[in-house]
């Protein structure tokens, strides 16, 4: 019976001696943390799948962009989303392991059923745009989320603007 406290203070220890380095999310004081060096392995090199991989979906997320915003009650494309889909674009081509689902999202504005529609509206429209910049439509696929996914909740214009927008959700597979 005693040597279970014992056993418990020897594994808080190790625990608490694990932790010593304080600093070591602080990219100034030269830590391995989030400076300049993350993502990067022991030599400097791409670690795979990391953000600062280019054939990863972290790099595509956070470098390329995952989504387009879009106007009140509008499908249509603005021309800093057409940017972003050709960055997508080129990204699937030089990827084409991966398939995509393009979610359609709306603002909490309007009734369910009409945010369904707009939704899958805006996800045909983003992947209509990258079907015609050279993307076979078998390694694409949509779905609607209406008002029903909010990145922001609030009855503001600023969060209903961050809500009205189509995400590429990229995944690993064989198109069927």
């Amino acid at each position: 019976m005693t040597r279970f406290p014992k056993a418990l203070m020897l594994i808080a220890a190790l625990g608490v001696a694990a932790c010593t380095s304080g600093n070591r999310f602080d990219s100034t004081a030269g830590g391995a943390g989030a400076g300049a060096g993350a993502g990067t392995g022991a030599a400097g090199g791409i670690v795979p799948g990391s953000a600062n991989d280019p054939a990863s979906p972290a790099y595509f997320n956070q470098t390329v962009g995952d989504r387009v915003l879009f106007a009140v009650d509008q499908s249509t494309l603005s021309p800093e989303a057409q940017a972003t889909l050709n960055g997508q674009a080129q990204w699937l081509q030089r990827n084409s392991d991966y398939l995509a689902v393009i979610e359609g999202h709306a603002d909490e504005q309007g009734t369910r059923e009409y945010n369904l529609a707009l939704g899958a509206r805006r996800a045909n429209a983003v992947m209509e745009y990258l079907v015609s910049q050279g993307i076979s439509s078998d390694r694409l696929r949509y779905v609607s989320y209406g008002k029903e996914r909010p990145v922001e909740v609030c009855s503001v214009e600023s969060c209903y603007a961050k809500n009205r927008r189509a995400v590429t959700v990229i995944s690993m597979g064989v198109s069927s």
